[in-house]
């Protein structure tokens, strides 16, 4: 085990929210929540203004709706998100080839590997010079923690929440993980907790003086030596560099269960087009096709077939979702949909094209390949989601606050404006279209070393 504390494991601050603010200039300051915005929606993130009165990450947004019931709701912007990341992990490999994502907003690094940094110093100016690169190319902030494992470098990171920086000096770390509570350990989730809990176990301190005998007759072997070894503050577990994707999936959950056949069979073509669209941005192809459905009672059914060879065509993927749709009871309603692709390459296999165009009607294809289109632009609301970009004819670039009832509030800011002016349009307006999102940042700065 490393003795440097050479890890770096860095975590944005309130990813999804911080960007909002960062490109809204009226939100900065002010309680963000983004999610799901149906009645069965849940927060993604929300901003440390929002965590005040506490609404948290994965609550039904109901609840977070009656505790902070004047802050601003959003919806996602994922495409926004994942631009943003790439800069970020483009970042963290200019420190190191072994970067390992956990998320588009959180990442280890193994600095020694990079020549970043071999000891104290070099490792704190390398996360010092991090941060500061994040915000200038970004605008955002980030929380760095360094220490000689994975395990602490994490924690590390969580005590520099918000916008700092901890490094866990070497030969400090016992002291340090001694009085803290076991769910800080990793693996030890609400019901590992509350069994240890039973056990009269409740703090770090505690697991170590169990002892590992008596950890292994509580949780088994595996996890009980694990558990043991990381009360001891050892963890050996390297960086291990970004690993390819292993299946691309998309999925909704719906406000209201879907009752009519018809309609669930439309809502699976449409997710295999929006599946097949990231497999191609991808520059992947797949053999395996998975459906997901979830019925009112909440079970949940998994059915998937694999092909003779990888695919990226949308036809294929459809009429494969569409034959798996045909082996579930959707009696009583639908709840959630998904279609994936598994098995992934990075070619396509050319005659299977020619094999799915043998077996299908062309017209019949055409037809459901259009409906979904029909479908996507006739609701208002999802037309104008909150938080998403627009811009209009006279008033320039802004974003939907909200609509309903044939009118769609927007107000017209940029992320280096000044807070903007909110106007009212019909939702019909033909002055006013989507937009792409700008960039936080106007200019990226160069970086040196």
């Amino acid at each position: 085990m490393r003795t440097a504390p050479t890890i770096l494991h860095l975590d944005m601050d309130a990813f999804f929210a911080s960007v909002e603010q960062a490109s809204k200039p009226s939100l900065r300051g002010k309680a963000v929540i983004v999610g799901g915005l149906g009645p069965r929606g849940v927060v993604a993130t929300c901003s440390y203004e929002a965590r005040v009165f506490g609404v948290h990450s994965a609550m039904p947004m109901g609840q977070a709706r009656r505790l902070a019931p004047n802050a601003a709701y959003l919806v996602p912007r994922f495409g926004l998100y994942r631009t943003i990341s790439e800069q970020v992990m483009g970042l963290l490999r200019a420190l190191s080839p072994l970067v390992e994502p956990l998320s588009l907003d959180e990442a280890f690094v193994d600095l020694e590997a990079g020549g970043t940094a071999w000891d104290r110093e070099s490792a704190r100016l390398a996360g010092v010079r991090l941060r500061a690169d994040i915000r200038a190319v970004t605008g955002l902030t980030g929380s760095v923690g360094l220490a000689a494992s994975k395990m602490l470098a994490k924690i590390a990171s969580e005590e520099a929440k918000p916008d700092g920086l901890v490094l866990i000096e070497p030969g400090t770390e016992r002291d340090l993980l001694g009085p803290m509570s076991v769910r800080t350990l990793p693996g030890v989730g609400p019901a590992t907790g509350d069994h240890l809990r039973r056990a009269g176990i409740t703090t770090v301190d505690e697991i170590a003086e169990a002892g590992e005998d008596e950890l292994v007759r509580l949780l088994g072997r595996a996890h009980g030596h694990a558990l043991y070894a990381m009360a001891l503050a050892l963890d050996d577990r390297p960086v291990v560099a970004e690993r390819e994707a292993k299946s691309v999936s998309v999925e909704d959950t719906y406000d209201v269960d879907i009752h009519d056949r018809v309609r669930v069979g439309l809502e699976v073509q449409r997710l295999a087009d929006r599946c097949v669209r990231r497999l191609r941005g991808a520059g992947l192809s797949g053999r395996t096709i998975v459906l997901k459905v979830r019925r009112y009672d909440f079970s949940t059914l998994t059915r998937s077939e694999t092909l003779r060879g990888p695919t990226d065509d949308p036809a294929v993927v459809r009429e494969a979702a569409a034959r798996l749709l045909d082996s579930v009871d959707t009696t009583g309603g639908v709840r959630l949909l998904g279609v994936g692709v598994s098995g992934l390459a990075d070619y396509t296999q050319e005659d299977l094209f020619a094999q799915a165009a043998e077996e299908r009607d062309e017209g019949q294809v055409e037809d459901v390949a259009e409906e979904p289109e029909r479908e996507e632009a006739g609701p208002v609301e999802r037309r104008w989601a909150a938080g998403h970009d627009v811009r209009h004819a006279e008033y320039g670039h802004g974003w939907v606050q909200g609509s309903g009832l044939g009118r769609v509030t927007v107000r017209f800011e940029t992320p280096e404006s000044e807070p903007g002016r909110v106007r009212t349009f019909r939702v019909d307006d033909p002055a006013l279209e989507p937009a792409e999102p700008l960039p936080l940042v106007a200019r990226r700065p160069e970086l040196q070393g």
